[in-house]
């Protein structure tokens, strides 16, 4: 993904990140949910998405567990048929992540990097987004290890729990 293709890409991210951690609670876009994630839809310009928050986050620096304040955090599947864009997947950790840094993605025994840009992090080419979603259908978890700026350990486990199911239904809502 070029540096151009990440600006365009946060730009509809942060709109997903505005709708989607109110949408979570409530929304007249909400499509599906179930179980651990839930669906939703916005027309112009037509993008889907399928999104869920950690079931636990823990927060680490120096060995030791500490509290820290962070921002919505939240794993997704993205829809934007209008860009050929279909099951990207992209995370935000509620923090700016470390410079030059990377996210790991642990689903059963496979590790997948992903790359980071502020406080966002996404596969680097739609093959690694592909093989990330067949082991979140394949898979009971992911945990989610990233460095923040200030140099905390983060990670953040989610439910993939539903997973298949509401990516079906996004995948329905949104050809």
């Amino acid at each position: 993904m070029t540096k151009g293709t990440v600006r365009a890409v946060t730009a509809v991210a942060a709109l997903v990140v505005a709708t989607g951690a109110a949408a979570q609670e409530e929304s007249t876009n909400r499509v599906a949910v179930d179980t651990d994630w839930s669906a939703f839809m916005e027309e112009d310009p037509r993008v889907c998405w399928a999104v869920s928050s950690p079931k636990e986050t823990v927060n680490t620096r120096d060995g030791e567990v500490v509290s820290v304040n962070r921002g919505d955090i939240l794993l997704f599947v993205t829809y934007r048929p209008d860009q050929d864009v279909n099951g990207e997947i992209s995370f935000t950790g509620g923090y700016p992540f470390a410079d030059d840094s990377t996210v790991s993605v642990e689903v059963g025994d496979d590790t997948f990097q992903l790359f980071t840009d502020d406080d966002w992090a996404w596969p680097a080419t739609p093959e690694d987004d592909a093989a990330l979603m067949e082991a979140f259908k394949a898979g009971a978890e992911a945990v989610v290890t990233g460095i923040s700026a200030r140099g905390t350990t983060t990670q953040d486990t989610f439910s993939l729990f539903g997973f298949t199911a509401i990516v079906e239904a996004v995948e329905e809502n949104c050809s």
